[in-house]
């Protein structure tokens, strides 16, 4: 069987000084989840895989609902943005957190406030008072606790493995994210049409008992907290300069930003696609979204097994104009085994591309930055969806679902496009 080494690269780490260690040698399967030897790790994993499940099962049933009560497009991108914009506000707070307390602790905090959210929604869904008005607040305070929860946990991630194996552990981060778009909305699309949507929201609150759970099993060493020469507002503003300052990292975020409010934001219109373009139900929406989660799955996977042979810029441009092409294709359909089709591809482009530009982004910025620069990629995350979501909806409002769709495509690639001069430019600047 072909054995797998490492061995230090030729090009050391650009800012933090470090060399970097990748995988050669022989390519096999078993290499895919190497990250699992570390137990931490492993504990967090199998928690995240049954919280995420959950988590995707609310989303897909939130999105349902809300369509369902008010059969507005315009309110189910409102929903969403209202869902992830309180993570601009706290996102660049809690990379700062992330650097300075011990990073289990804030996620025990934010996965506990999570689930009670989720209670709350299966109580208001069962005795009848989730109006469209209570949703918007229990996604308000959910999206507060990922402002925190997020940079947290990118930045946990090297605690729980190692650098060696950091591009494995995000790889596989979001193979176990995909792998729960798969489940999680066909489960959930069953248990809609079999007992309602109320069922989805109390499930995904006992998902949160597995990773809580993991997280207090955890071995970690004591944490040292860093010596606080600087004021806590000035130790965040200095990530978000670091993040500004640096080229690479300032053109990561601005590709991600672009590629996140004109392309991810297709899944909010899901709903409105299933039954309106293509005249399916709840089983439909919930396939939708399994084809897509699917395709990201299998991305995650070729990623992690894969991802250290190919440049960076080629996986993750590549990854934007295929997800583009096939967004593109996905608004001309009406066909639903094709639409499936697409879906599968566009959801395999999108996850080279995140997959890729995250461990880009933890990989180059030295260890005392990784949670505030993860703070600012939170914040562009969390910026992302809510205009992204309010975009879509406004677009398919005043011009078509389809039409919307095509819109996002063609930015996406463009945006793609114009990155790639702005790489070459600064190379040939460099070099000069």
């Amino acid at each position: 069987m072909p054995t797998r080494t490492t061995e230090t690269a030729r090009v050391p780490e650009d800012i933090s000084g470090r060399q970097r260690r990748v995988p050669v040698g022989g390519i096999t399967w078993r290499h895919t989840f190497r990250a699992l030897r570390h137990r931490n790790y492993r504990l967090f994993f199998w928690g995240q895989l049954v919280s995420l499940i959950g988590t995707w099962m609310q989303q897909t049933a939130m999105s349902w609902y809300v369509y369902e009560i008010t059969n507005s497009k315009l309110l189910l991108g409102t929903v969403a943005a209202v869902g992830s914009a309180p993570m601009m506000l706290f996102s660049i707070w809690g990379g700062a957190l992330a650097d300075l307390y011990p990073k289990r602790s804030i996620l025990l905090f934010t996965q506990s406030a999570q689930m009670t959210c989720a209670f709350l929604l299966a109580a208001g869904a069962w005795a009848g008072f989730a109006t469209p008005i209570f949703i918007i607040v229990i996604a308000a305070l959910n999206g507060v606790a990922m402002g925190f929860d997020m940079p947290t946990r990118q930045a946990f991630t090297v605690e729980m493995t190692s650098r060696e194996d950091l591009l494995n552990a995000i790889s596989l981060n979001s193979s176990i994210v995909n792998g729960a778009r798969v489940v999680g909305p066909s489960v959930a699309g069953l248990l809609i049409a079999a007992v309602g949507v109320a069922m989805c929201f109390f499930l995904n609150g006992v998902t949160f008992i597995a990773v809580i759970a993991g997280l207090l099993m955890m071995c970690l060493p004591p944490f040292h907290r860093p010596k606080q020469v600087v004021s806590a507002r000035e130790h965040a503003w200095n990530g978000v300069l670091y993040s500004v300052k640096h080229p690479r990292v300032r053109t990561i975020l601005l590709l991600f930003l672009a590629v996140g409010i004109f392309g991810w934001s297709y899944a909010v219109l899901m709903p409105a696609f299933a039954r309106d373009v293509l005249g399916r139900g709840a089983n439909g929406y919930g396939g939708l979204m399994s084809a897509s989660g699917t395709g990201a799955l299998v991305g995650a996977l070729v990623v992690a097994t894969w991802g250290h042979l190919i440049a960076p810029r080629k996986l993750a441009l590549g990854g934007v104009w295929l997800f583009s092409a096939a967004l593109l294709a996905i608004s001309f359909t009406r066909n639903f085994p094709l639409a499936l089709l697409f879906l599968f591809a566009a959801g395999f482009g999108m996850l080279l591309f995140f997959s890729t530009s995250n461990t880009v982004l933890q990989t180059i910025v030295p260890d005392e930055m990784r949670g505030r620069v993860m703070g600012v990629w939170s914040l562009v995350f969390g910026a992302m969806i809510p205009l992204g979501s309010l975009e879509a909806g406004a677009v398919a409002h005043w011009l078509g679902t389809c039409f919307a769709l095509a819109f996002g495509a063609i930015i996406c690639a463009v945006s793609a496009l114009v990155t790639l001069f702005v790489i070459r430019r600064r190379e040939a600047q460099n070099a000069t």
